[in-house]
Protein backbone atom coordinates (compact mmCIF):
# COMPACT_ATOMS: atom_id res chain seq x y z
CA UNK A 1 0.00 0.00 0.00
CA UNK A 2 1.66 3.44 -0.80
CA UNK A 3 2.07 6.37 1.31
CA UNK A 4 -0.74 8.61 -0.14
CA UNK A 5 -3.28 5.66 0.08
CA UNK A 6 -2.59 4.74 3.79
CA UNK A 7 -2.45 8.37 4.43
CA UNK A 8 -5.96 9.17 2.94
CA UNK A 9 -7.52 5.83 4.91
CA UNK A 10 -5.99 7.35 8.32
CA UNK A 11 -7.08 10.91 7.70
CA UNK A 12 -10.33 10.29 9.30
CA UNK A 13 -9.40 8.82 12.23
CA UNK A 14 -6.52 11.20 12.75
CA UNK A 15 -8.85 14.36 12.55
CA UNK A 16 -10.73 13.07 15.15
CA UNK A 17 -8.29 12.17 17.37
CA UNK A 18 -6.34 15.20 16.64
CA UNK A 19 -10.19 16.97 17.73
CA UNK A 20 -10.75 15.32 20.69
CA UNK A 21 -7.48 16.41 22.11
CA UNK A 22 -7.09 20.06 20.56
CA UNK A 23 -3.58 20.69 20.35
CA UNK A 24 -3.32 19.22 16.38
CA UNK A 25 -4.58 19.52 13.12
CA UNK A 26 -3.49 17.90 10.46
CA UNK A 27 -3.28 18.67 6.77
CA UNK A 28 -4.38 16.33 3.68
CA UNK A 29 -0.96 14.87 3.97
CA UNK A 30 -1.31 13.62 7.79
CA UNK A 31 1.25 16.39 8.81
CA UNK A 32 0.29 17.96 11.93
CA UNK A 33 0.86 21.26 12.48
CA UNK A 34 0.43 23.30 16.19
CA UNK A 35 -3.36 24.57 16.36
CA UNK A 36 -3.49 28.57 16.93
CA UNK A 37 -5.88 29.12 20.57
CA UNK A 38 -8.45 31.46 20.77
CA UNK A 39 -9.61 32.55 24.16
CA UNK A 40 -12.30 29.85 25.44
CA UNK A 41 -9.81 26.90 24.05
CA UNK A 42 -11.52 27.19 20.44
CA UNK A 43 -9.18 26.69 17.79
CA UNK A 44 -9.64 29.48 15.02
CA UNK A 45 -12.11 29.52 12.57
CA UNK A 46 -13.92 26.75 15.33
CA UNK A 47 -17.90 27.03 15.43
CA UNK A 48 -18.51 25.46 18.61
CA UNK A 49 -19.64 27.75 21.54
CA UNK A 50 -18.37 27.08 24.79
CA UNK A 51 -20.39 26.92 28.35
CA UNK A 52 -18.97 27.73 31.76
CA UNK A 53 -18.72 24.37 33.71
CA UNK A 54 -20.55 24.08 36.53
CA UNK A 55 -19.60 24.57 40.25
CA UNK A 56 -19.27 21.53 41.91
CA UNK A 57 -21.66 20.61 44.68
CA UNK A 58 -24.63 21.90 45.66
CA UNK A 59 -25.78 25.49 45.04
CA UNK A 60 -29.05 26.64 46.99
CA UNK A 61 -30.66 30.04 47.43
CA UNK A 62 -33.05 31.01 50.22
CA UNK A 63 -34.82 35.05 50.14
CA UNK A 64 -37.24 36.08 52.95
CA UNK A 65 -39.58 39.11 52.56
CA UNK A 66 -41.80 40.33 54.38
CA UNK A 67 -41.73 37.15 56.40
CA UNK A 68 -42.29 34.97 52.95
CA UNK A 69 -39.55 32.17 52.02
CA UNK A 70 -38.52 31.77 48.48
CA UNK A 71 -35.79 29.47 47.12
CA UNK A 72 -34.53 26.24 48.19
CA UNK A 73 -37.42 25.91 50.55
CA UNK A 74 -38.64 22.42 52.56
CA UNK A 75 -36.18 19.40 52.89
CA UNK A 76 -33.47 19.94 50.12
CA UNK A 77 -31.54 16.22 49.59
CA UNK A 78 -28.07 17.27 49.92
CA UNK A 79 -25.34 13.91 49.05
CA UNK A 80 -22.96 13.04 51.44
CA UNK A 81 -19.94 14.72 51.14
CA UNK A 82 -21.01 17.32 48.71
CA UNK A 83 -19.90 20.79 48.84
CA UNK A 84 -22.61 23.35 49.96
CA UNK A 85 -23.34 26.78 49.44
CA UNK A 86 -26.34 28.08 50.85
CA UNK A 87 -27.28 31.73 49.06
CA UNK A 88 -29.74 33.70 52.10
CA UNK A 89 -30.94 36.77 51.18
CA UNK A 90 -33.73 39.02 53.43
CA UNK A 91 -35.46 42.01 54.14
CA UNK A 92 -34.83 42.20 57.56
CA UNK A 93 -31.29 41.85 59.59
CA UNK A 94 -31.25 38.77 61.44
CA UNK A 95 -28.55 35.79 62.34
CA UNK A 96 -28.68 32.27 60.22
CA UNK A 97 -27.85 29.20 62.21
CA UNK A 98 -27.40 25.50 60.07
CA UNK A 99 -27.80 23.29 63.17
CA UNK A 100 -25.69 20.27 63.42
CA UNK A 101 -23.03 21.94 62.11
CA UNK A 102 -22.58 24.52 63.58
CA UNK A 103 -22.18 27.27 60.77
CA UNK A 104 -23.68 30.63 61.68
CA UNK A 105 -23.47 33.99 59.43
CA UNK A 106 -24.74 37.95 60.71
CA UNK A 107 -27.30 38.43 57.73
CA UNK A 108 -27.75 42.10 57.15
CA UNK A 109 -31.19 43.30 55.36
CA UNK A 110 -30.63 43.09 51.29
CA UNK A 111 -27.38 41.80 51.37
CA UNK A 112 -26.85 38.26 50.59
CA UNK A 113 -24.54 35.94 52.61
CA UNK A 114 -23.40 32.97 51.41
CA UNK A 115 -22.82 29.91 54.06
CA UNK A 116 -20.38 27.04 52.68
CA UNK A 117 -19.33 23.87 54.08
CA UNK A 118 -19.16 20.16 53.29
CA UNK A 119 -21.77 17.89 54.11
CA UNK A 120 -19.59 15.51 56.00
CA UNK A 121 -22.43 14.95 58.75
CA UNK A 122 -25.26 12.23 57.46
CA UNK A 123 -28.57 13.57 59.01
CA UNK A 124 -31.29 15.96 58.87
CA UNK A 125 -30.77 19.72 59.61
CA UNK A 126 -32.50 23.26 59.85
CA UNK A 127 -31.03 25.76 58.67
CA UNK A 128 -33.13 28.82 60.62
CA UNK A 129 -33.02 32.46 60.75
CA UNK A 130 -32.46 33.01 65.02
CA UNK A 131 -33.76 36.20 65.34
CA UNK A 132 -37.46 35.47 63.44
CA UNK A 133 -37.20 31.88 64.84
CA UNK A 134 -38.13 30.73 60.92
CA UNK A 135 -36.96 27.55 59.69
CA UNK A 136 -35.64 28.56 55.88
CA UNK A 137 -35.32 24.90 54.74
CA UNK A 138 -34.22 20.95 56.04
CA UNK A 139 -30.94 19.87 54.27
CA UNK A 140 -30.97 15.80 54.24
CA UNK A 141 -27.44 14.80 53.91
CA UNK A 142 -27.66 11.23 52.89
Amino acid sequence: MSRRVLAAALLPLSLVLAGCAGTEVLDAAGSSSAASSTSGGATEGSTAATTPAEPAGTALTVEVAGGQLAGDTGRVPVPLGDPVTVTITSDTADEVHLHGYDVTADLPAGTPVELSFEATIPGVFELELHDARTVLLTLQVS
